[in-house]
């Protein structure tokens, strides 16, 4: 796994509206975090604040993100105002997102977060999972308790993820992966079964079972979305796995990193087995790891992959 790269996640029993309306607003940071407490608006979507993880104060910054099936924006920090050197993206999926036809109401809410190993202290990295966790909790006790809860409600939902370093530059990254013709490729769990195109086709499994596959490719600005959705007709069942792939220099402030960073979300029934797709995150990062390979090689850089799955500054 990734290691510059974190994500926590949780169900919340409040609707996906609600949620995005409060993270907009960088004030409801007093309510939640360790420690984020906004001292001087900036400007509309700016303040200057004081931090969980400094002894100094830092600017922070939201910025919305636009998808017609969720929302998510994403947090910025930097010591200087219009500066950013972290960035922390949100993403809100309504449970209709993650299994069609649901009839579960509140959202699941993503956090991810990228730690640039140039500037990251030892506190940061030995604390990030322990005070993100707890914060990501407190957000969603105050959001619950809102909307009437008097205990933490439970989702039928979790979310793994799987993360990896490609030294690849984002162009080639995105137009390769948003082309099904290259899914047997790099998914060993499937084979092509007739004619495929760039955005849809039929594959079968491992089982010989019928899989409709979808892409729908989305750009984020710096970044790209390519949203996976594996359909079985057979048993009426759709996998869905949103795709973020964001360049090193976004990532980590850093206009000198190079590569990107793949993000693979995924969800997990908590009380029931699944018997089709993949049925573990190590399937998803067994394709992680072809990708990288492929994609590494298409761009001529032979040597990164031996180095391991995670970001590394150039000397």
């Amino acid at each position: 796994m990734e290691k510059n790269t974190f994500a926590t996640s949780a169900y919340i029993a409040t609707s996906p509206e609600t949620a995005y309306d409060y993270l907009c607003q960088l004030p409801n940071l007093d309510e939640w975090t360790l420690f984020s407490r906004m001292i001087r608006q900036i400007d509309a979507d700016t303040w200057l604040g004081t931090a969980s993880g400094y002894q100094q104060d830092l600017y922070y910054h939201v910025r919305r993100i636009g998808n017609p099936l969720f929302y998510g924006i994403e947090w910025h920090c930097g010591l200087e105002y219009n500066q950013y050197f972290q960035v922390y993206p949100v993403l809100l999926f309504p449970p209709e997102y993650i299994e069609p036809g649901s009839d579960e109401e509140g959202v699941y809410f993503h956090w991810l977060s990228f730690v640039d190993p140039r500037r990251r202290t030892p506190m940061i990295m030995e604390g990030i999972h322990t005070v993100h966790t707890s914060e990501c909790r407190s957000l969603k006790a105050i959001l619950e308790r809102k909307a009437g809860q008097t205990q933490a409600a439970t989702g039928r939902y979790k979310i793994q993820t799987d993360s990896i370093y490609i030294d690849a530059p984002l162009d080639i990254a995105v137009d390769y992966l948003s082309n099904l013709e290259h899914l047997d490729d790099w998914c060993h769990l499937l084979r092509r079964q007739g004619d495929v195109s760039p955005l849809s086709g039929e594959f079968l499994d491992e089982y010989n079972q019928t899989v409709k596959v979808t892409l729908r490719p989305h750009s984020l600005g710096e970044y790209a979305l390519i949203e996976q959705e594996f359909f079985y007709p057979e048993r009426q069942f759709t996998q869905r796995c949103p795709v973020l792939l964001v360049p090193c220099s976004y990532a980590f402030g850093d206009p000198e990193a190079k590569g990107l960073i793949q993000h693979r979300i995924t969800f997990w029934p908590v009380n029931s087995p699944i018997n089709s797709g993949r049925l573990q995150i190590e399937d998803y990062g067994a394709e992680s790891m072809n990708i990288k390979r492929l994609l590494e090689a298409q761009a001529g850089n032979l040597e990164t992959f031996a180095r391991g799955m995670s970001y590394l500054p150039q000397c």
